[in-house]
């Protein structure tokens, strides 16, 4: 029997969770090699920040990015009235709210590769005159780049299961909003087995082989 199946979710998804990785790449990198490598007041409350959406409720994350973006935050409020912008029920406040929540699991790669990289190595760097831009980007970034890759490959796979933060910020407006871990809570409460079915199995399909991968990739690093 054929199970009629609409993919927009899967790559309503994939969309979702890329626009994810970048932002908590971007924001990830930089903040593990401020904290790896820097010594200031205040560090270890950055640290725990950062690592604060590993073991919170997506649900209170959520609550807390609608306080921020939406459309009575301070925030949400300046980007409507500036740019007119709207980030609620929206695939961008989606990517957001699954950024916010992977944020952690590339943070934490970044620094533990951060901290393995031998500061003697980026002192000789200095010594032969690059700036500290030239050193993170042409000794420490390289050199860390293994782990900081499994990181992100482990954050996409997290945005793309991402599902409590995701709802309360976007909601599930079908073909804008609804990503595959919503589409299967959908095909559940609605009875449909086999749609939730093949949902799952892609789903999981999907995070295995990056797992997979992302394991390949700390074996070919560290051994």
């Amino acid at each position: 029997m054929t199970i009629p199946l609409n993919l927009t979710p899967l790559w309503l998804t994939l969309k979702v969770a890329g626009v994810a990785t970048l932002l908590s790449f971007l924001v990830g990198v930089v903040l593990a090699f401020l904290v790896a490598r820097s010594r200031f007041w205040g560090r270890e409350g950055l640290d725990s920040i950062c690592t604060l959406p590993l073991v919170m409720p997506p649900t209170v994350l959520g609550y807390y990015l609608i306080v921020l973006i939406g459309r009575h935050g301070w925030l949400g409020r300046w980007l409507q009235e500036t740019w007119g912008i709207s980030l609620i029920f929206t695939w961008q406040g989606a990517a957001l709210a699954a950024a916010v929540v992977s944020l952690p699991l590339i943070y934490k790669s970044a620094r533990a590769a951060f901290e393995g990289v031998d500061p003697n190595l980026e002192n000789a760097a200095r010594t032969l005159g690059l700036s500290e831009l030239g050193v993170f980007l042409r000794v420490s970034l390289p050199l860390a780049w293994g782990g900081i890759w499994a990181g992100a490959m482990m954050a996409f796979a997290r945005a793309m299961g991402e599902f409590g933060a995701t709802l309360m910020v976007a909601g599930n407006l079908p073909g804008k909003t609804q990503t595959l871990s919503i589409a299967v809570y959908d095909a559940f409460l609605a009875g449909n087995d086999q749609t939730a079915t093949v949902l799952v199995v892609i789903i999981s399909a999907v995070c295995l082989t990056i797992l997979l991968v992302s394991g390949k990739i700390f074996k070919i690093r560290y051994l």
